[in-house]
């Protein structure tokens, strides 16, 4: 069996290979070291839309794609649909680092880490800061899968009630109440931390707003995890500089490298981070031990793990 691989990770998938399946590496500008004529699957790696497009234009044979990452809507294209590629992506994979993330946000911003840096950088024993806890606070998490289920758990075990909205009517084993359609918007007012976990699909573009914004209670903390799209940024921008809600931790933006003339960068409320919350040493292994076990289901005509919906978009 033939398959594309990124080059990237060339040195840690080569001993993973077995001797039937013939290796066609390509870079991240979508060129090969080999011929792709024959290609059945392409295991994809983080890139430019460009160079994804260019691969799968010429491999004609190609009938499944994995991705490493968990949102798809930037691979939906045309061809996608038109050849009716199977679609297979990473979710789950980054649900620990991110977790993980998430916390090291909200406990910075709750026990005022930076302020006691500052203090350290002057040699200044600051003592009298005022610091909060997590325990007791309600968490809504918006879009409960596997990345959402995962701060769920933590937010468990610090105490935190959480609630949760997905698409589906499907309880999470962590969330005391899980919420379908626009029913979310009932929570808002009672939330103090509302995380943006959910995939960017028509439907979810633009749900946080100024409508939602209105919604919160001006103590409420925003995460957004997710995509950029998925906020009204000049809504929220107008939220945080008016002291309708407290403050915001975001990742993602609608515009990445997020420029430097957004006001984000400069509000004193505000936790930016450069789309970094999937980052951990741990992460290409547990990409390519997905990748592994998909295909030896793909060549043994098994269902595929982390199958995507095309038509609902993730």
């Amino acid at each position: 069996m033939k398959l594309i691989l990124p080059a990237q990770i060339r040195d840690l998938l080569v001993p993973l290979l077995t001797d039937d399946l013939t290796a066609v590496w390509v870079n991240g500008d979508g060129e090969f070291d080999g011929d792709p004529t024959g290609a059945v699957a392409y295991f994809r790696w983080w890139g430019e839309q460009e160079a994804f497009l260019k691969v799968i234009r010429v491999a004609h044979d190609l009938r499944w794609v994995h991705t490493p990452s968990a949102g798809v809507d930037h691979l939906l294209v045309p061809e996608i649909f038109e050849r009716d590629l199977i679609l297979t992506n990473s979710a789950g994979v980054h649900a620990i680092p991110m977790a993980e993330f998430v916390f090291a946000l909200l406990l910075s911003r709750v026990k005022q880490l930076p302020t006691y840096q500052a203090a350290q950088a002057e040699s200044r024993w600051a003592r009298g800061i005022d610091l909060h806890e997590l325990y007791g606070a309600t968490m809504l998490i918006l879009g409960i899968g596997g990345i959402g289920d995962a701060i769920a758990q933590r937010a468990v075990a610090f105490g935190m009630r959480v609630w949760g909205s997905r698409r589906t009517n499907r309880p999470s084993p962590y969330a005391e109440r899980v919420v379908t359609g626009n029913a979310w918007h009932a929570l808002l007012p009672e939330a103090d931390y509302v995380v943006v976990a959910a995939p960017l699909t028509p439907e979810t573009r633009g749900m946080i707003n100024a409508e939602t914004l209105a919604m919160m209670r001006p103590s409420a903390f925003l995460v957004n995890v997710a995509r950029g799209q998925l906020v009204d940024e000049q809504a929220l921008i107008e939220a945080l500089q008016q002291g309708r809600i407290a403050g915001a931790a975001l990742d993602t933006f609608a515009q990445e490298p997020l420029p430097p003339t957004s006001p984000l960068w400069h509000l004193p409320n505000v936790m930016i981070t450069p789309h970094a919350t999937a980052n951990s040493l741990r992460m290409h292994e547990r990409q390519v031990a997905l990748f592994l076990d998909n295909l030896q289901r793909f060549q043994r005509g098994q269902p595929l793990l982390n199958l995507v919906d095309k038509a609902a978009g993730y």
